[in-house]
């Protein structure tokens, strides 16, 4: 039954472990995972990666960053980096520049004030050809935010281009969602 259920999920919902497969994370890459929330993708990323690996789960509620990180402790993962921030500040995020390997925004971009301001700081803190995924509620989708506030996949591809990024491919995340993957110029 586990099996139909997660064959089941992963064609309705928003599955992490695929779509962390689906980006071919290496081990010993490093991650930002903005808007880490509760670490839906923080805490797969962070196994992902392994000890020599890191994940910095970046998120502006207190809140959601104690629950990572008690969560990681649980798990004994010391590679996840909790941190209590504000990515749509300038270097908000507080990863050195040109210093990641990839970096997550699922379910971020429609909940920005400033949705350029993500794409700016992916590209300041991603190396020359580093990865951003980008993961956001489908327009048709019959469940999530209020339509109005979802961010269409051309208007994200749209914003990524603004800030320095060519579209390097898109992958399947369920009924639910869009997965766009970016690659730093």
């Amino acid at each position: 039954m586990t099996a139909v259920w997660d064959s089941f999920a992963s064609i309705m919902f928003l599955n992490p472990t695929h779509l962390i497969s689906a980006l071919k994370i290496q081990k010993g890459d490093y991650v930002a995972d903005f808007g880490a929330g509760h670490g839906h993708f923080a805490i797969p990323l962070a196994e992902r990666v392994g000890g020599d690996g890191r994940v910095w789960a970046l998120d502006i509620n207190r809140h959601a960053i104690d629950i990572i990180r008690r969560e990681a402790r649980l798990r004994h993962l010391v590679n996840i980096h909790p941190v209590w921030t504000d990515i749509e500040a300038a270097a908000g995020s507080g990863l050195k520049e040109n210093f990641m390997d990839v970096a997550v925004a699922a379910n971020l971009l429609h909940q920005c004030r400033d949705g350029a301001a993500l794409f700016r700081e992916a590209g300041r803190i991603l190396h020359e050809d580093g990865r951003l995924l980008v993961v956001e509620w489908s327009p048709e989708s019959v469940i999530g935010p209020p339509r109005e506030l979802r961010i269409p996949p051309g208007l994200a591809a749209a914003m990524a281009r603004a800030a320095g990024f060519t579209i390097a491919d898109e992958h399947p995340a369920g009924q639910c969602h869009y997965a766009l993957e970016f690659r730093k110029r």
